[in-house]
């Protein structure tokens, strides 16, 4: 599985930093190609010499050796995956914030490839808050974590902040690279955000979406080896590099993108939050406010997610969302069998954290069978590999 996969390691100072002469050992055994950066406090615990003799590569610590630059930018796009073990809590406020004064932290802020941390602290350091800041602010990029462990530290106490061991780093690893074949060579199509439909020259109706549900299963398909098409309304999210995105304003301009080239998905996932109803009329000229009564006809837009639906075909998965006010169950079935999707995403404003806006959502996946997947409230990311991991399955 490993074989034939490059990691870069990045050591910090935490006397943790024994434990990865082990830890390379694993990964070349399985056939991994490892490189390794440290800082210049990791070498008071681990020699560059013994991880350069275990790793059989130069270790690099400086940008600058001797007459020759130590080219991080090439570094960082060299690797499949970035790990930092130890991450001492110095190392993990540096890249908080995009600290670059070292060759691991200019290795860090150029990787193109992900990053998964493995800290190592005392209980007290891994327990205050401006640690859990800190680490909330790196999986909010999109950074993986390998957390602590219980046991003996090197304070002499017992607690949480023990770096997980190199056995279990692997097994991480192992599994990291299993969930990112997991949809090697198929193509997904997402929607995702709000349509915005006008009035007039300077107004439109829409809904308070903010695209960071749909965005958070375009980067889960991402990671997981597929090729998304990602259909986006208007929203302040930024897409990363990866994701074909296509930006779209209006319900009708949605509608045509998704058409588009669909007979080439394998599973579309109708994440947005598309208006029900556009304007008959759109003035070119803003409406100038009077003391009468403005009556604005109506008329329904598309249904993308019913279209969808009528021309899918057998070897095609369809996933439709519900985010509704009340009596949730009953109206995702409902638009379960009328849409003839094969998986709705219900949620509900009345759940607390779940909805329009929220870092955090709670879902319950239906089938078509009539299977339902309750999830307690996680975030964003979160959700969305609970969600790719259950079409996945069935």
């Amino acid at each position: 599985m490993l074989k034939g996969k490059k990691i870069l390691i990045g050591i910090s100072g935490s006397i943790a930093a024994y434990k990865i002469p082990d830890l390379i050992r694993l990964l070349i055994k399985e056939g991994v190609e490892v490189r390794v950066v440290m800082t210049s406090a990791s070498k008071s615990f681990v020699t560059p010499l013994t991880i350069s003799t275990v790793s059989k590569n130069a270790v690099l610590t400086d940008l600058m050796e001797g007459d020759t630059w130590s080219n991080h930018v090439l570094l960082g796009r060299w690797a499949d995956l970035m790990i930092v073990a130890p991450l001492s809590c110095n190392t993990l406020a540096k890249m908080s914030v995009g600290l670059c004064d070292n060759l691991l932290m200019a290795v860090y802020l150029s990787a193109t490839c992900p990053v998964v941390v493995a800290p190592a602290m005392d209980e007290d350091m891994w327990l205050h808050a401006s640690t859990k800041a800190n680490l909330s602010i790196l999986l909010s990029r999109g950074t993986h974590l390998i957390s602590v462990g219980h046991g003996e530290l090197a304070s002499g106490l017992i607690g949480e902040g023990r770096m997980a061991e190199p056995f279990e780093i692997l097994e991480w690893v192992k599994n990291y690279f299993l969930v990112t074949q997991s949809m090697s060579g198929k193509k997904v199509l997402i929607t995702a955000g709000p349509t915005h439909e006008p009035i007039d020259a300077v107004r439109f109706i829409g809904n308070r979406s903010s695209g960071k549900m749909g965005l958070a299963l375009a980067n889960e398909c991402l990671k997981r080896g597929a090729q998304v098409k990602l259909v986006f309304g208007p929203t302040q999210q930024a897409v990363p590099s990866g994701i074909e995105c296509l930006h779209v304003q209006t319900a009708a301009e949605m509608y045509e993108a998704c058409i588009d080239g669909f007979e080439t998905i394998d599973i579309a996932c109708m994440c947005a939050a598309v208006a029900d109803y556009s304007a008959v009329s759109v003035s070119n000229e803003k409406i100038k406010k009077s003391s009468q009564s403005l009556n604005i006809a109506l008329q329904p837009t598309k249904d993308i997610l019913k279209h969808l639906g009528l021309i899918k075909k057998e070897h095609q998965l369809l996933v439709g969302f519900a985010l509704e006010t009340s009596n949730g169950e009953a109206y995702a079935l409902k638009k379960l069998k009328e849409k003839n999707a094969d998986f709705i995403v219900l949620n509900t404003t009345q759940d607390e954290g779940a909805g329009f806006g929220y870092d955090t959502n709670k879902v319950t996946i239906f089938d078509k069978s009539g299977a339902q997947f309750p999830f307690e409230l996680k975030s964003k990311q979160q959700v969305a590999a609970d969600i790719i991991d259950t079409i996945l399955k069935q």
